[in-house]
């Protein structure tokens, strides 16, 4: 009797195994068939293809190009562009919107940014300044920040409409440093 018993739970245990194995096998396969990129249902596409969909979905209006400018084997002397007249300090605005302007900020002084301006505030403490209940968005943290909380170093903050601003905190006898994009004045 006991050599029937151990005859039949091997048998039943080799059967188990057999088919706990077939299942995961199937189950295995199964996974990786749908996810192969390359295929009908997961497409490789090219970076053309792409710049040509979101062209079509804004209208046609941007163009995008479609080969890196290639350079030449030629003589010419370079093309120059007439220097710009940089702003002076104190003057309150930056000329472009791609353009970043360092400008210093004394205790007293307020920096009023322009719609759509960016501050980072390099150096110094600073707090938010806004006319008005809405704040500024601090778009490292993804918080806005209200009028009179404090400006942290190294976030950029975006302005999106005039007559906010940030100003150089109460007690302090040091300048604040701000990197600046966009239009500005300084009072």
């Amino acid at each position: 009797m006991k050599t029937a018993w151990k005859v039949t739970m091997s048998a039943v245990l080799v059967a188990g195994s057999l088919w706990a194995g077939s299942m995961l096998n199937i189950t295995a396969e199964g996974a990786g068939v749908g996810s192969q990129p390359g295929t009908v249902e997961d497409p490789v596409v090219t970076k053309s293809y792409v710049d040509q969909q979101i062209q079509k979905a804004l209208g046609g209006n941007i163009t995008v190009p479609t080969q890196a400018p290639s350079a030449t084997a030629t003589n010419a002397p370079a093309a120059t562009t007439a220097p710009t007249k940089a702003p002076t300090p104190g003057t309150g605005t930056s000329g472009s919107g791609d353009s970043s302007e360092i400008v210093d900020v004394k205790p007293g002084q307020t920096l009023i940014a322009g719609a759509g301006a960016e501050f980072i505030v390099r150096a110094g403490k600073a707090i938010i300044y806004s006319q008005d209940a809405n704040g500024v968005a601090d778009l490292t943290d993804g918080v806005d920040l209200a009028n009179g909380v404090a400006a942290p170093t190294n976030h950029l903050l975006s302005f999106p409409r005039d007559g906010r601003g940030i100003a150089v905190q109460n007690g302090q006898t040091m300048k604040i440093v701000v990197m600046v994009r966009g239009a500005y004045t300084l009072k």
